[in-house]
């Protein structure tokens, strides 16, 4: 009896449909990149455990696939994320790269966490960071690459929403609203977990941070201030309870958004903290407008991961976004076909065999011929003779032309149909690929 296997779960299966989302998001994603002058790089699927618990802790071993090879003595695990590999690469060849380092890398990555929408156990991830460079045009660099993919992809700045935060003035508001300074990375990821607890759950911790109920309201209020990039600085303290000193970052960083036309896509949201430890300055999410999904991406300054693996001390920032939530927010907006097929390339040439013992010798030659030519090109299998099911053949695959090779053959040609305008024309079997390229270059199909 035979056995039914299934996917792992959370893991997907890319039939050429999804193939051809997936590949449509991860086109956008690299030539946003290169056009932003990123160089795209790989690293190993898994990597020593060590790497990552010298990063996060050993907590973020339960959230990994780790093993250790039979008769082995090392622990690895799947790359749940990039970074550290980054951060690894850049370490051991930080005196021999040229600064600054502008990297992007597309890989699959793996957590063994509970599937939920939008989250799951191996996905893929756009990753975008720039080392070597402090400030605000680094920042905006970055955040740059990103909205300029979601342009790519069809998305609009009432879409999608970059929130925008800064450590270093969320912890000196923490502090104005009563938290301990050794109970800061506490609160950051109090805040960063506020809007997935329940408030019973929430007013515990706060307890626990040694928030009064005045400290508390004023904790939800710096959660829930959205401004926008234009806010001036003294209205940004006033919303923190801090001196305007504190935001100068902050303002820098809105005044390099304004000035490359990032704005519209960009507000404040000082409830975004990213809860990880490493990150040291700007922090920034991505999210879908109305908030029904997670977050499509998130990132930020992180000056001291390279250190951690051995390098210099080096700046940087960068951000990841997942195909997963990007995948669904694009569905939701109308952003892909109802048939994922038509986001791949079209084949530029069907030929069609009228069966006769001429056309079945001349046509494997044509069809290596075109495809040398730089061209796509198709043919079927079927052993029918019938021209007309195998032009319906033709157009399902959404071929520009068929090429019919039948009883003109015996004068040298061939019939060439514009599948998309419905003229036909007898064409010289050695001029076909001249004649697809002049008919593209006029306009057609």
């Amino acid at each position: 009896m035979a056995v039914t296997h299934q996917g792992p779960k959370g893991t997907r299966d890319f039939y050429p449909d999804a193939m051809a989302v997936r590949r449509h998001i991860e086109a956008a994603w690299r030539q946003a990149s290169i056009d932003c002058g990123f160089e795209e790089i790989e690293g190993p699927t898994f990597e020593h455990l060590s790497l990552y618990t010298a990063k996060s802790g050993p907590g973020i071993v339960n959230e990994l696939f780790s093993f250790r090879r039979a008769g082995g003595e090392d622990d690895y695990a799947l790359r749940p994320e990039f970074t550290p590999t980054l951060a690894r690469m850049v370490a051991a060849k930080a005196g021999s790269l040229p600064l600054p380092v502008k990297w992007f890398g597309i890989p699959v990555h793996f957590r063994a966490e509970r599937q939920q929408r939008g989250r799951l156990r191996e996905f893929v991830q756009w990753n975008v960071d720039l080392i070597g460079v402090n400030g605000a045009a680094a920042d905006a660099e970055v955040i740059g690459c990103a909205v300029l993919a979601m342009e790519r992809l069809g998305l609009k700045a009432t879409d999608v929403r970059v929130r925008l935060s800064h450590r270093g003035a969320v912890a000196a508001a923490l502090t104005s609203a009563g938290v301990a300074a050794d109970k800061t990375a506490e609160a950051f990821e109090l805040l960063d977990r506020r809007d997935r607890m329940e408030p019973a759950e929430f007013d515990k911790r706060a307890t626990l941070l040694g928030l009064s109920s005045a400290a508390r309201a004023r904790f939800d209020h710096i959660a829930a201030s959205r401004l926008p990039m234009s806010a001036s600085a003294k209205t940004l303290a006033e919303c923190l309870g801090v001196p305007e000193a504190s935001l100068e970052g902050a303002t820098e960083l809105a005044q390099r958004l304004q000035s490359m036309d990032l704005a519209p896509w960009c507000e404040w949201d000082f409830g975004i903290v990213r809860g990880l430890a490493y990150y040291t300055g700007t922090v920034f999410e991505l999210h879908a407008a109305g908030g029904k999904e997670r977050a499509i991406a998130g990132g930020g300054r992180y000056d001291n991961l390279v250190e951690l693996f051995g390098g210099p001390s080096m700046p940087a920032f960068g951000f990841g976004m997942g195909d997963v939530v990007l995948g669904l927010v694009l569905g939701d907006r109308g952003l892909l076909p109802a048939d994922a097929m038509a986001l791949l390339p079209r084949p530029d040439a069907y030929l069609i065999s009228d069966g006769s013992d001429a056309a079945e010798q001349a046509l494997p030659r044509l069809l290596m011929s075109l495809r040398r030519d730089g061209f796509q090109a198709r043919s079927n299998w079927k052993t029918t003779r019938n021209i007309g099911k195998l032009l319906g053949d033709a157009a399902k695959a959404r071929a520009r032309y068929a090429v019919i090779l039948g009883a003109e053959l015996a004068e040298g040609s061939v019939v060439v149909k514009n599948l998309d305008g419905g003229s036909q024309e007898k064409v010289s079997l050695q001029g076909i690929s001249d004649f697809i390229r002049a008919s593209r270059r006029a306009g057609g199909p």
